[in-house]
C-alpha cells in the first residue's frame, strides 16, 4: 500500500489547456488508444488537469489500479473481497453517503485487509450542478463521517457520475483530495443486463494498459464471477495489480 500511496501522490503536474470554470463536462475515456493501448481520451484528461490534482492514468506503465465504486450493496461485495484476499490484490473502494451508512461491516473489512476508502460523495450528486458551498458540504461530510465512523482519512475522490468542471476540481484540490476517473471500464451497472462473464473478460483483458485506473462496480454479478482470472490474466500479461 505504501508503494501504491507514493505513485499515487509523486504524479508530475503537466501543463493544462483553458477550460471554462464551472462548465460541466461528461468524462470519458474514448475508444481511439495510442501505440501503447492508453485511450487517447484519458491521456488528453490528464494533460489538460493534471494541475489540479486529477488523472486519469497512472505513470507507472508496469502497474493497473483496480478500483470499485460502492453505490449500494447488491450482495458481491463479500466475493470481491475474498477474491482480491485470495490473489494478494488492493483496490480503491469508492464509498457513497448511503453505503457508508449502511455496510459498517463491508467498509470495516476493506480497511482491515488493507484496501483504500475514496469519497464518491455523500448524496452522489453532480458536482457542476451545486453552488460551491453545497459543493464544499458534499464533500467534506461524508469525509469527516469516516472519519468520525471508521477514524480513516480519505485522500481521493471520484466524481459521480462521471461528472465535473474545472471550478470543482479546484474546490476538491482545495479540500485536500485528488481526483481519480479512469482509463479502463465496462458495462458493468446494469443490474439486470450483466454482461456475459467469458466476454467481460476478455475486453477488460483486451483493453489493459500500463498505467490504467480500471473502474468497477461492485454490483455487478459478472465483476464478482471473473474478477479471480482478470486478475490472473492481467498478472500473465506482466502489469502489478
Amino acid at each position: 500500500m505504501k508503494k501504491l500511496l507514493s505513485i499515487l501522490l509523486g504524479l508530475s503536474l503537466l501543463t493544462a489547456l483553458p477550460v471554462h470554470a464551472g462548465h460541466a463536462i461528461g468524462y470519458g475515456q474514448g475508444t481511439q488508444t495510442d501505440a501503447a493501448n492508453v485511450p487517447l481520451g484519458a491521456l488528453d484528461f490528464d494533460a489538460q488537469y493534471r494541475q489540479y490534482g486529477a488523472y486519469a492514468t497512472t505513470p507507472d506503465k508496469h502497474r493497473i489500479i483496480l478500483t470499485f465504486d460502492q453505490g449500494y450493496e447488491n450482495g458481491y461485495t463479500d466475493d470481491i473481497l475474498d477474491t482480491l484476499a485470495e490473489k494478494h490484490a488492493t483496490a480503491i473502494f469508492f464509498l457513497t453517503g448511503d453505503y457508508a451508512k449502511k455496510e459498517p461491516e463491508l467498509v470495516r473489512r476493506m480497511i482491515d485487509e488493507g484496501h483504500m476508502l475514496g469519497n464518491h460523495g455523500m448524496t452522489h450528486a453532480s458536482l457542476p450542478c451545486l453552488s460551491h458551498d453545497e459543493a464544499v458540504e458534499e464533500i467534506s461530510s461524508l469525509h469527516e463521517y469516516v472519519i468520525e465512523k471508521y477514524s480513516y482519512k480519505m485522500q481521493y475522490f471520484r466524481c459521480p457520475c462521471g461528472e465535473y468542471s474545472e471550478e470543482a476540481l479546484q474546490t476538491l484540490q482545495e479540500l485536500g483530495y485528488r481526483t481519480v476517473f479512469w482509463s479502463g471500464a465496462h458495462v458493468d451497472w446494469l443490474t439486470d443486463d450483466q454482461p456475459d462473464p467469458d466476454a467481460a473478460l476478455a475486453k477488460l483483458v483486451g483493453q489493459a494498459h500500463g498505467g490504467e485506473i480500471l473502474l468497477l462496480h461492485s454490483v455487478s454479478s459478472t465483476n464478482a464471477q471473473i474478477l479471480g482470472d482478470l486478475i490472473d490474466a492481467l498478472r500473465a500479461k506482466g502489469y502489478t495489480v
